[in-house]
C-alpha cells in the first residue's frame, strides 16, 4: 500500500462554481487505523447474493450426460468444471464451488417454497409463517450508513410476491419483504439520476415527510393501547414498516448535499424489458456493477428468478427451450439434463461476465472483486429436492477467502446448514462473530 501522510473523508466531493462532483474511493480515504495492514484493510467490504429458481442440472455421477451437470468433477483444488460452468474457468482463482449445504428448516417443505428462506434460514413450520431477517439486512444495519443506499434489492419479477412464492430475497429485521426493483431505468435513476427540484425544495419535502411520520408515530402509541394482543402484533408490523420509511427519509436528508455519482450510461440499454431476457439480465448485472463501483451501496440481492415467477419463468424460452419450470420437471427425461444444462450455461455466462468486470476494476491494491463476496445459487438441486443446493461463492480475496476449490459438505449423511455459509460471509465482513439464523459455526475451509 502506498504510504500517505494525509487522509480525506469518503464523502468528500470537489466543489466549483455551481457544480460538485463525488470522488471515487481513493487510497487516502482509508482510515489511519488501517495503515500498514493487509491489502484490503480500510477498503469497502461488500456482499452480493443472486438466486435462480427450480434447481440446476444434476445428473448422477455415472449418467451419460454427466458433462451437462452443474457440479464439477472431483473435489478440492483439482476439480474440473463441466461444460455447464466452463465460462468460469478463467475465474477459478476467484471461485469456490459448493455442494452439500441446505437450510434444515426447508428440507421437507414444498419443492418450490424455499426461495423465501434462501437468505434467512427461517422456520417454515406452523400455520402462520413469518419470515426472519435476511443476511444482507444484517449487513445493511451495520454498514449501511456508510453509503447513500443501505442496500439494494433487485428482482426480475418485481415486488414482493406472496409467502412461499416471494419475488424478493431481502427481508427486514421483522421479516417483512423488501420490494425488489425490476425496471432498469428506475434503478438507474434511483442510483444516479437527477432528483427533481432544488436542494432547498427537496429538503422542505423531506422535512414535511418527517413531520407527517412523527405525527403518525405519536398517534400510534395511543391507538396501540386500545388493541387486543393479536391486533397489537399486526399493528407492530405496520409500525416497523413506518419506522423503515422514517429511516429512509433521515438517510435521504443526510445525503441531500452530496451529489450522486456521474456514470456513463451510453452502453446501457435502460429501456430493455423482461421480454428480451438475455439483454435484460445483462443490464441488471451492469447496474449492480455500477452500484458497487461507485460505492453507492455495499449490499445487493438479486432474485434473478422467483419460484413461480410468471415473468422470469419464461426467460429460458429465449434459447428455444421450455420454461424454467418445464426444464426442471423434464430433467429426468431423455435429453432433459442437456436442455436444463444449456440454460445453466447461459446463467453461468452472465455471472462470469459480472465477475470478470469486477476483477478487471482496480481498487486499492487489488480489484473490486477482491473486496466483494458474491453468492450465486438456487435452493433446489433436482426438481422438488431441497437438499444439496448448487452454490458458487466468488470474490472476497481481501477478506481472507480461499478459492480455486470444490467443497462438498455432508454431516452424518445429511447436509450442513447453509446458514453456516451466510454467517461466514458476514464474519469475513466484520459484521458479526456470533452466528446467523440457525448457523452452528463457520466454514473454515473457505479461509486462507
Amino acid at each position: 500500500m502506498t504510504d500517505k501522510s494525509w487522509h480525506i473523508n469518503r464523502r468528500t466531493f470537489l466543489k466549483g462554481t455551481g457544480v460538485a462532483l463525488a470522488l471515487p474511493f481513493l487510497d487516502c480515504m482509508r482510515t489511519p487505523a488501517h495503515a500498514g495492514k493487509s491489502a484490503g484493510a480500510g477498503l469497502p467490504k461488500r456482499l452480493c447474493a443472486i438466486h435462480f429458481p427450480y434447481g440446476a442440472s444434476v445428473p448422477a455421477e455415472d449418467h451419460e450426460d454427466r458433462e451437462w451437470g452443474w457440479f464439477p468433477v472431483r473435489e478440492g483444488s483439482g476439480f474440473r468444471f463441466t461444460k455447464v460452468l466452463q465460462s468460469l474457468e478463467p475465474l477459478r482463482k476467484y471461485t469456490t464451488m459448493i455442494g452439500g449445504l441446505s437450510h434444515p428448516t426447508g428440507r421437507h417443505i414444498g419443492g418450490h417454497d424455499t426461495g423465501d428462506i434462501f437468505l434467512t434460514g427461517a422456520d417454515f413450520s406452523g400455520a402462520n409463517f413469518t419470515n426472519t431477517v435476511s443476511f444482507d439486512q444484517i449487513a445493511a444495519a451495520k454498514i449501511g450508513h456508510e453509503t447513500r443506499f443501505a442496500s439494494l434489492a433487485l428482482s426480475s419479477d418485481g415486488g414482493i410476491g406472496m409467502p412461499t412464492r416471494s419475488k424478493t430475497l431481502s427481508f427486514t429485521q421483522s421479516g417483512q419483504p423488501i420490494p425488489g426493483l425490476d425496471k432498469p431505468q428506475q434503478i438507474f435513476d434511483s442510483l444516479f439520476g437527477i432528483d427533481g427540484g432544488t436542494i432547498a425544495e427537496r429538503r422542505r419535502r423531506l422535512q414535511t415527510e418527517t413531520s407527517l411520520l412523527d405525527r403518525v408515530m405519536d398517534q400510534s402509541k395511543f391507538l396501540r393501547n386500545k388493541l387486543g394482543k393479536q391486533d397489537q402484533e399486526k399493528y407492530d408490523e405496520y409500525l416497523t414498516s413506518v419506522r423503515d420509511i422514517e429511516q429512509r427519509v433521515v438517510r435521504s436528508q443526510e445525503w441531500l448535499d452530496i451529489p450522486k455519482p456521474k456514470v456513463d450510461a451510453s452502453e446501457l440499454n435502460l429501456e430493455v424489458t423482461q421480454e428480451a431476457p438475455l439483454e435484460y439480465m445483462e443490464t441488471m448485472y451492469d447496474l449492480m456493477y455500477l452500484a458497487f463501483r461507485t460505492d453507492s451501496t455495499r449490499a445487493i440481492t438479486y432474485m434473478l428468478g422467483a419460484m413461480n415467477g410468471e415473468t422470469s419463468n419464461q426467460f429460458s424460452k429465449a434459447l428455444g427451450l421450455g420454461s424454467q419450470h418445464e426444464l426442471a420437471h423434464g430433467a429426468g427425461k431423455p435429453g432433459g439434463f442437456i436442455r436444463q444444462g444449456t440454460w445453466n450455461i447461459c446463467l453461468a455466462e452472465n455471472l462470469a461476465r459480472f465477475l470478470q468486470k469486477m476483477a478487471d476494476t482496480p481498487e486499492g491494491d487489488g480489484s473490486l472483486l477482491d473486496n466483494t463476496t458474491v453468492l450465486f445459487g438456487t435452493s433446489n438441486s433436482r426438481t422438488h429436492n431441497n437438499h444439496n443446493y448448487p452454490l458458487i461463492l466468488a470474490g472476497g480475496g481481501n477478506m481472507g477467502f480461499k478459492h480455486n476449490q470444490y467443497l462438498t459438505y455432508q454431516k452424518g449423511g445429511d447436509d450442513v446448514a447453509m446458514s453456516n455459509l451466510l454467517f461466514t460471509m458476514l464474519n469475513r465482513m466484520d459484521i458479526t462473530d456470533t452466528g446467523f439464523s440457525d448457523s452452528q459455526g463457520d466454514l473454515s475451509e473457505l479461509y486462507v
